[in-house]
């Protein structure tokens, strides 16, 4: 039987998390049960792999997209951080990149606002940064991320942020989007070029 930390890792443990998500209305609870499956998710130890797969087999995935939705600044970056941990699982990726991709653009912000939530600095990283996670290894999640218009709010973002976080991030996805050849035939359709996505920093 398990014991010490390794009760942290079993399959009871997760579903208790993902019961919290999905009952309470508490954002500091939401936070706080989000961060929980955020460290428990994180690195590349034999845990956080069973983790990651348990947390899909147990269909927590949805439960955690559908939070991006929340109206709670915390809440959304805590989701965000551990959707990116999520998707070091390929299933993961495939599955975060085709159903939440449209969630994570919503939330950064457009050329004329800070997102409809007016998110902080930190949780825009977040968002991009989870974004970069799920586009990397993945042209199939990076056509995902055109489909949903993000081209533009990266873009805006790279060029007209005042946050220097913000716009390192945005860059950082734009460059990985360039990388995919098979993509530029559509970008430039849409009236991108390479300049838009080989951002100077």
């Amino acid at each position: 039987p398990p014991a010490g930390f390794e009760l942290l890792y079993q399959p009871d443990v997760v579903r208790l998390y993902l019961s919290i998500l999905t009952e309470s209305q508490n954002f500091n609870t939401l936070e706080a049960a989000a961060g929980a499956l955020q460290n428990l998710s994180a690195g590349n130890w034999t845990w956080s792999t069973y983790i990651r797969a348990t947390v899909r087999k147990e269909r927590g995935l949805p439960v955690l997209v559908e939070l991006l939705q929340s109206d709670s600044d915390k809440v959304v970056r805590a989701v965000s951080i551990a959707l990116r941990n999520l998707s070091m699982d390929r299933r993961n990726k495939d599955l975060i990149g085709s159903y939440a991709m449209g969630e994570l653009v919503r939330n950064l912000p457009s050329r004329q606002q800070r997102s409809a939530k007016n998110l902080e600095e930190d949780t825009v990283v977040a968002v991009l940064n989870t974004i970069h996670e799920i586009i990397t290894d993945s042209s199939e999640n990076a056509r995902s991320l055109i489909q949903t218009q993000g081209i533009q709010k990266l873009v805006a973002i790279s060029k007209s942020s005042q946050s220097p976080r913000e716009t390192k991030a945005a860059s950082h996805v734009l460059q990985m989007i360039w990388s995919y050849k098979e993509l530029r035939n559509a970008l430039q359709k849409d009236g991108w070029n390479k300049s838009h996505f080989q951002v100077k920093m």
